[in-house]
């Protein structure tokens, strides 16, 4: 069965030419953390979704996968 990928926060990192070590320091998280969140192992909550839209300067529909 396929992983279900839900987020695009890795595609937006890479767009904005930010570091997974990066997001983690300004969210003041764990790097694991981040790296779950971008290979979908795991997702953000609502407000830490915001937070991350707010540091890569996206709107939060940006950071999600359309159905």
């Amino acid at each position: 069965m396929a992983k279900r990928e839900y987020n695009r926060i890795k595609v937006v990192l890479a767009e904005k030419k930010k570091t997974n070590k990066e997001l983690a320091k300004h969210l003041k998280v764990r790097p694991g953390t981040v790296s779950r969140w971008c290979t979908n192992d795991s997702q953000p909550n609502i407000a830490t979704l915001f937070e991350i839209a707010k540091f890569l300067d996206v709107k939060v529909a940006q950071l999600l996968v359309e159905n």
